[in-house]
């Protein structure tokens, strides 16, 4: 299956580190008619990630046997540290059932998409300003000064990139930025939204 829009159909988020990609997903876990894709990493679980919800752990085998079977629709080593995929299988299922799933992914696997599925619609979330970009990272504390810095890194490439995207959002403000993504998606939050 190429990705067609016959029943559902495909959003990709993506933007650079802490720019509240996170943040603004979790809103939108919810909201009806919208599937939010949980992708597979390798990386350990942050303090208060649940296995199943922000990400499905797990170990480098699995993620090779799923590499090698083509069972990843899109899937990076990111920021040199892990690999992060998104499951082939749940993409079609939600698509199929008529839903918008969105694909919170890097920049990498963002190009995959648009090569797999190129009618999905591609969002850059972009942070107001370099500097506010420094101070999330900074503030989040869950990386060393060294990842921190291998992090910024990438970023400049990925905000070098926003071009390649249908739609920016800035996420100057997560009220705003979350209505701003329901719209482009076409759809209402729910009343807790």
């Amino acid at each position: 299956m190429n990705g067609g829009q016959d029943a559902g159909r495909v959003v990709v988020l993506s933007g650079p580190t802490a720019v509240g990609k996170g943040t603004l997903v979790a809103r939108l876990r919810d909201v009806p008619g919208l599937r939010v894709s949980t992708s597979v990493t390798t990386r350990p679980a942050r303090p208060g990630e649940v296995d199943g919800t922000h990400y499905h752990f797990i170990d480098d085998a699995e993620m090779d046997r799923l590499v090698a079977e083509n069972g990843l629709l899109e899937w990076a080593e990111v920021h040199g540290a892990a690999r992060y995929g998104t499951p082939r299988r749940q993409v079609m299922d939600a698509v199929a059932e008529g839903l918008v799933v969105l694909l919170e992914i890097d920049l990498q696997g963002a190009r995959q998409v648009r090569d797999t599925w190129p009618d999905a619609c591609f969002v850059f979330l972009a942070p107001p300003s370099e500097d506010e970009l420094v101070r999330r990272l900074r503030g989040r504390g869950t990386e060393t000064p060294e990842e921190q810095q291998r992090r910024l890194r990438t970023a400049e490439a990925e905000m070098a990139a926003m071009a390649e995207f249908d739609h920016v959002v800035v996420n100057d403000d997560i009220d705003r930025a979350t209505q701003e993504l329901l719209s482009l998606l076409g759809l209402r939050s729910h009343p807790t939204t």
